[in-house]
């Protein structure tokens, strides 16, 4: 199975949005941030993808990687 799209997660004008990358429509809007996460975060896992967490200025202040990365953290959590 191939890689999916990066899920993004952004502002929109009436909360916050997932887009898959290079998508113009939001696949889900919803009101909060962390709902939006959520979201994003299952569609990843899904599609085996990352996620990009964008602030209220639109720059990614954080991601996660659900596909097999070559290059695997090695601190145990």
């Amino acid at each position: 199975m191939g890689k999916g799209q990066n899920q993004h997660v952004v502002k929109h004008p009436e909360g916050w949005a997932v887009k898959g990358a290079g998508n113009s429509k939001a696949t889900k809007v919803t009101q909060t941030q962390a709902q939006a996460i959520e979201v994003a975060q299952d569609i990843a896992r899904n599609q085996r993808s990352d996620t990009k967490i964008h602030g209220q200025d639109g720059k990614i202040r954080a991601g996660n990687s659900y596909g097999n990365d070559p290059c695997p953290p090695k601190d145990k959590k």
